[in-house]
């Protein structure tokens, strides 16, 4: 007999002391993942998106090295799979460029509400690709879910910027990201694949640097410049912190606190405020978003079977 989710984690002042701690680590990566979009939506007034997905990613790459190398951390460079290694980083690396092209042009708001469907399409695509393959419910929760994408973007509509289509692309990939590293779990630390990430990001980024870059014309350029690494690498270790502490289950609801900092960040820095169909698609998405995590804690799974209901 299969016991509930919820009755596996007892309730005790030390748990929910930890589970606090996690929440907090959480929103505190939401908020750095917040700030790093509006920084590169800033810097995109000036410079190619390339430059900043660049300087994202070096930045990055040489905060993280600070903290995790070979020296600190012997074997961190020592992966099982290191052609999903390579696959999952170059995911992540399309979908940042994707996101930082298309919130050039839209709103902070509107890119978060369309990422926010990445949970759905990962639950959609997880049967095939994972085996765990979602019931009616589920399933009718993905469908209303990509109706309030739809209601975000309104395609024939003119509602939108064309450029939302690159967020919506960017979502696929981060899905398809997201699901290689569950898989990476199993068998790599999280730290190994972190230092992947930035790492293959660098790299495949540096040819194409001497085609776009800029030189910035001010240090507050360079300073927004290091902190869309920095934002992006603490952001991530935030991340690491938090899953340690508390499941993902616990953790999940509270990533959509993204977007009142992004509604926030887009009045204070852009003077953009989200129209009436932005709040009405983003709640729908977000809405079906809970509902699948819902029925993440208080499924039963009968020994053998792959179904989530």
């Amino acid at each position: 007999m299969t016991e509930p989710v919820l009755a596996a984690h007892p309730h005790t002042p030390e748990t929910s002391r930890t589970r606090l701690a996690a929440i907090a680590l959480m929103c505190g990566a939401v908020l750095c993942f917040a700030m790093l979009d509006a920084s590169a939506k800033w810097l995109s007034a000036s410079m190619d998106p390339v430059q900043v997905v660049f300087a994202r990613y070096a930045g990055s790459m040489a905060l993280v090295c600070l903290l995790l190398n070979p020296w600190s951390h012997p074997g961190i460079l020592r992966t099982q799979r290191p052609w999903l290694q390579a696959v999952r980083s170059l995911l992540l690396l399309g979908s940042t460029l994707l996101n930082f092209i298309a919130v050039k042009y839209l709103q902070l708001a509107e890119t978060v509400s369309i990422m926010f469907a990445g949970p759905l399409l990962v639950a959609l695509v997880s049967g095939p690709l994972l085996g765990e393959w979602p019931g009616p419910r589920r399933l009718i929760a993905i469908g209303v879910g990509f109706v309030g994408v739809l209601v975000i973007t309104r395609p024939g509509f003119g509602g939108m910027h064309p450029a939302a289509l690159l967020s919506v692309l960017g979502c696929v990939c981060y899905s398809f990201y997201s699901l290689a590293t569950r898989k990476l779990a199993a068998f790599d630390p999280p730290e190994t694949t972190m230092v992947y990430s930035g790492v293959a990001g660098t790299l495949a980024m540096l040819p194409l640097i001497p085609f776009f870059w800029t030189m910035p014309q001010s240090p507050l350029v360079w300073l927004l410049m290091l902190a869309t690494g920095v934002l992006g690498g603490f952001g991530h270790w935030l991340l690491i912190l938090a899953h340690r502490l508390a499941p993902a289950t616990v953790l999940a609801p509270f990533i959509y606190s993204q977007i009142v900092w992004m509604i926030a960040l887009g009045w204070f820095a852009f003077g953009q405020w989200p129209d009436r169909w932005t709040f009405v698609g983003a709640t729908i998405v977000i809405a079906s978003g809970l509902y699948l995590l819902y029925r993440e804690r208080v499924r039963h799974v009968p020994e053998g079977s792959a179904r989530l209901d």
